[in-house]
């Protein structure tokens, strides 16, 4: 098989896969079964490298949570990630927002990111895989990058399925006013 004909074959691929990923409904996305809106969030609790050591959910009633989930620590997307969402933290607190990252590193692991990039939210450690289950963001053996914006009630109210990095966190500001503006 020449190069050419590979990569036609390679290209192809990748664009029926992109059409049907593009077919799928939102409630099944990549990463599996995505919990219904406009119910109670899963709940759950997780290590974290802040505090007692452990974070609920439900610690979080009263105010907004942007519940993210990430491949992995120290990697250029989820770095790039968790930076954006560090510079916009004081916009977040000023929203009454708490932010929580997730994925299967360790504690251990999420310290260290933290204390590299200066991070001031919560890192939890699903190394189980069963939170990114219940919310459909697991692949296998890592969080897919998906994120979900929780009211002060515990009720799921937006998800981020088509995340990118350099511009999500603005992404979910924006949606962050409409959903707050509406409930005001």
């Amino acid at each position: 098989m020449s190069r050419r004909t590979f990569f036609t074959l390679i290209l192809a691929s990748c664009l029926v896969f992109l059409g049907w990923y593009q077919s799928i409904p939102s409630a099944l996305a990549l990463g599996g079964q995505q919990p219904p809106l406009n119910q109670l969030a899963p709940d759950f609790t997780l290590p974290s490298n802040t505090g007692d050591g452990n974070v609920s959910l439900s610690d979080y009633r009263g105010q907004w949570v942007v519940l993210y989930f990430y491949p992995k620590d120290f990697t250029p997307g989820c770095t790039l990630e968790a930076r954006r969402f560090q510079e916009d933290l004081p916009k977040y607190q000023a929203r009454n927002v708490q932010i929580l990252g997730v994925s299967v590193d360790d504690v251990d692991s999420h310290s260290e990111f933290c204390d590299s990039e200066g991070l001031k939210f919560p890192l939890l450690a699903d190394t189980t895989g069963e939170v990114s289950k219940a919310y459909g963001s697991w692949l296998g053996s890592m969080s897919v990058r998906h994120t979900y914006l929780i009211d002060p009630q515990g009720i799921l109210r937006e998800r981020f399925l088509g995340v990118r990095p350099a511009i999500h966190s603005a992404e979910v500001l924006a949606r962050l006013d409409e959903l707050q503006a509406a409930n005001s």
